[in-house]
């Protein structure tokens, strides 16, 4: 039975799991607009940025693997709750760490926790709203994407020229600390999942989404989608300040101005995914990405207002395809394993996101006079995984059903 809420808690609920993704996403995110300063301060090449991006990602990966095997046996905001504390030490870690290796283990144990939260957030969103909103909740709860591109990277990047760059990790710390508050007193408890998982096997509920050749399907196609984004986004910043597209203290203009679209047109884009269907609103939006996608990785020094057009139109088509695909994705599930489904889609999505920033950290060159070159293949291997989430997304059924 789907716990039924009313119109005010609902909006709690969903303010609440917008503020935990908010604090994720931001202390995945803050990570790249650092790394010419990373790289400078720990002597390190741009390989080994790409894997210091790419840790984070593949515990994430390995840690929702794991969460996928007992996610459903437990009480979802106690769970959730226990986990948000963790990863809020974990970032905490990061912001004390002195060395390249100590900031690396702590990079990993945010990224356990913290890709477990990912999932989760969905999972509460596939409990507690109906088919029918799914699309506008997924909307709003991915606004904070848009909030931490168009408010926590640019801050975050002012701290640290001000103040050093761990100040920024010091801030999200605090920020998982009230957000945590919030937490506790605003989700509902959802234990109805867990009569149905007592007595089975460890492996079992994995077993049985696997078995679901649909599941599989929307697993592939969510993987594609997250590789298509983060052979590109990791460099960004890299590439513009260090072939002279935009100064150094341009950078959080890409940020702000990008952040600022999505998050102004993630709502719209939720609610229209729902009048126009979920399937052909993402299969809309990467066509529309592959655009962005290529010039993104072939400009060249211009005028600011054009450089910011560019990439604000390349933030948003990758927001807009993320709406829609995670309505799908939470849609896709069988409902009594939706716990488990959309951990094992975080476990996708984090591998995909650290194989794709290890690809585009090897595809990149360096020339003589210190610029990089041949960006424009993480466009290429950007645009055949898109081509495959969209061939894959044809297929994918959806279920309008109440979680139990």
């Amino acid at each position: 039975m789907q716990t039924v809420l009313t119109q005010r808690r609902e909006f709690w609920v969903l303010l609440t799991l917008a503020g935990i993704q908010f604090t994720h996403v931001l202390d995945f995110m803050i990570i790249m607009p650092l790394g010419p300063q990373l790289r400078d301060l720990f002597a390190i090449n741009d390989a080994q940025f790409g894997f210091l991006v790419s840790a984070y990602t593949f515990a994430a990966g390995v840690s929702g693997l794991l969460a996928a095997s007992f996610v459903d046996r437990f009480e979802r905001k106690r769970l959730m709750l226990i986990l948000y504390t963790l990863f809020g030490l974990t970032t905490l870690a990061c912001a004390l760490a002195p060395t390249y290796s100590l900031l690396m283990a702590s990079r990993v144990a945010a990224g356990t926790f913290g890709g477990i939260l990912s999932a989760m957030t969905l999972t509460v969103i596939g409990d507690v709203i109906p088919f029918e909103r799914r699309g506008r909740a997924t909307g709003f709860v991915m606004t904070s994407f848009a909030m931490a591109t168009v408010v926590g990277v640019p801050s975050g990047l002012f701290l640290a020229n001000v103040s050093g760059w761990h100040s920024a990790f010091l801030v999200i710390a605090f920020m998982c600390l009230l957000v945590g508050v919030m937490a506790a007193v605003c989700l509902p408890t959802l234990d109805a999942h867990v009569l149905k998982a007592q007595g089975q096997q460890d492996t079992h509920a994995i077993r049985q989404v696997w078995a679901d050749a649909n599941h599989r399907k929307a697993l592939y196609m969510s993987g594609a989608m997250m590789f298509a984004s983060f052979t590109i986004i990791p460099y960004i910043t890299i590439y513009t300040q260090a072939n002279h597209v935009l100064a150094p203290d341009e950078i959080p203009y890409i940020y702000l101005c990008g952040g600022t679209v999505t998050l102004l047109s993630a709502r719209w884009v939720g609610r229209l995914s729902d009048k126009l269907g979920k399937r052909k609103m993402f299969q809309r939006m990467l066509f529309l990405a592959m655009l962005p996608m290529t010039i993104t990785t072939l400009m060249q020094p211009a005028p600011l207002p054009w450089v910011l057009l560019v990439f604000s139109g390349f933030f948003f088509c990758m927001n807009a395809r993320m709406i829609p695909g995670m309505a799908m994705l939470t849609s896709a599930a069988q409902p009594q394993w939706r716990g488990t489904f959309m951990s094992l889609n975080s476990a996708v999505q984090s591998v995909s996101i650290g194989l794709a920033s290890w690809l585009g950290g090897v595809l990149i060159q360096r020339d003589a006079s210190g610029q990089v070159t041949h960006f424009w293949l993480c466009a290429l291997v950007g645009i055949a995984a898109t081509f495959f989430a969209l061939a894959l997304s044809r297929h994918v059924q959806m279920h309008s059903a109440p979680a139990p």
